[in-house]
């Protein structure tokens, strides 16, 4: 799957990261990194989650030297800028939807995607041929919206046909328990998909077993 590029997503990645900010993007990316499985440069999946990080690191976390994200920190000097087209580019990396999602729907140019915690439902435009993914797989996604529309960001990360049913289950417990850390959810799926990838000789039941860890 490919994402329709943000014409500004580029640009708050060097903007976020200068530098004189080196410091705070390296421990940032180790705290991820613990959390989510460590990936290195051989894994098929490296530069993926490598992005995954860096659009959390620019559309989520609060930076200390800002206050705030680097995307509203942008944003917010874009308002006092005269190209008011650029200022609503960058208003919409502060409206990202970072999650997992069951697809729903495919049809030609578009995906319907429901978020597991909230099932918020959520047409998405993908003109090009989501190769291998099908109706009631989950993914986890990150959704831009502009003009209109959303888009998928350029990281996602797919998980296997058969762990959907489990993910979805779990997902569903610990709402019901009231339990639900989304992001380390988010985490500790991701782990698993980093395990199958490296893993072959294991089921990708017995990967995506939650009840093991209770």
């Amino acid at each position: 799957m490919s994402a329709a590029p943000h014409p500004f997503l580029e640009e708050l990645v060097a903007f976020a990261t200068p530098e004189e900010t080196k410091r705070d993007l390296l421990e940032a990316k180790v705290v991820w990194f613990e959390r989510a499985g460590e990936v290195f440069e051989e894994d098929r999946q490296f530069e993926m989650r490598l992005a995954a990080f860096l659009e959390h690191y620019v559309c989520d976390r609060i930076a200390p030297h800002f206050g705030k994200t680097p995307a509203r920190e942008r944003y917010e000097r874009a308002v006092r800028e005269p190209d008011v087209a650029r200022a609503a580019g960058f208003r919409s990396l502060t409206e990202t939807r970072h999650g997992l999602f069951e697809v729903e729907r495919l049809r030609p140019g578009e995906v319907r995607l429901s978020s597991l915690f909230g099932g918020v439902s959520r047409d998405v435009t993908e003109r090009r041929q989501l190769v291998g993914l099908e109706e009631g797989d989950v993914l986890e996604a990150r959704l831009i919206p502009r003009d209109g529309h959303f888009y998928f960001s350029p990281a996602y990360c797919f998980h296997p046909h058969e762990a959907a049913e489990k993910i979805r289950e779990e997902a569903q417990r610990l709402a019901a328990q009231g339990q639900v850390d989304e992001l380390a959810f988010i985490h500790e799926c991701a782990q698993r998909a980093l395990k199958v990838a490296r893993y072959r000789q294991i089921s990708v039941d017995k990967i995506y077993d939650f009840g093991a860890r209770r």
